[in-house]
């Protein structure tokens, strides 16, 4: 892609982001803090997460991707052998190891402060292996460009996800609380 989708700020989820997210997913957020980004079309294409789901369980990922059609189009970068392409250039490229590694511990304090959670890896495989550019997609939209070089050029490879209009359109009552109709 020619431009990447612009940051957008963080925000607290709204009804139609829920909604949204349920119709993205299939299944009500678990541990749902934030939209961390936007897509171009208006719903939530990346969410931030608890560490630890409501019932306790540790969850590191952070930032999970939501969007159907960007995940759709980074799973064919991942059957393609992007990854293993990344992972072999880390071997081999210190610069792009070491923004890797920065990465890894942008990600990792962006989680602490929200809660530690002692012992986990960051998400992704970093910061030595590439194991999911999901992650590292979703980490770079939340973060912004220039954070995560791996995220920054899997995003580069997509195609506009959002040309052809939303991914899921929120149900009406969601919509008017987004237009500040109702409360959450």
């Amino acid at each position: 892609m020619e431009t990447p989708p612009p940051q957008t700020e963080r925000t607290e989820p709204t009804d139609a982001d829920v909604a949204a997210f349920q119709e993205q997913l299939g299944r009500p957020p678990r541990g749902l803090r934030a939209i961390a980004h936007r897509c171009p079309c208006g719903n939530p294409d990346v969410v931030e997460t608890a560490p630890r789901l409501p019932d306790g369980t540790p969850f590191p990922t952070t930032y999970y991707l939501t969007c159907p059609r960007a995940a759709s189009a980074i799973g064919t970068l991942e059957a393609n052998g992007v990854m293993k392409e990344m992972q072999a250039r880390l071997g081999t490229d210190p610069e792009l190891a070491a923004a890797y590694r920065a990465a890894h511990e942008d990600y990792l304090a962006r989680r602490d402060a929200i809660e530690v959670l002692e012992g986990f890896p960051s998400a992704g495989g970093m910061p030595d292996r590439v194991k999911c550019l999901h992650v590292l997609v979703g980490h770079s939209l939340a973060a912004g460009p220039g954070v995560n070089p791996l995220g920054d050029e899997a995003i580069a490879m997509l195609p506009e996800w959002w040309a052809k209009g939303p991914c899921v359109t929120p149900c009406a009552d969601a919509d008017a609380d987004a237009e500040g109709k109702s409360s959450t």
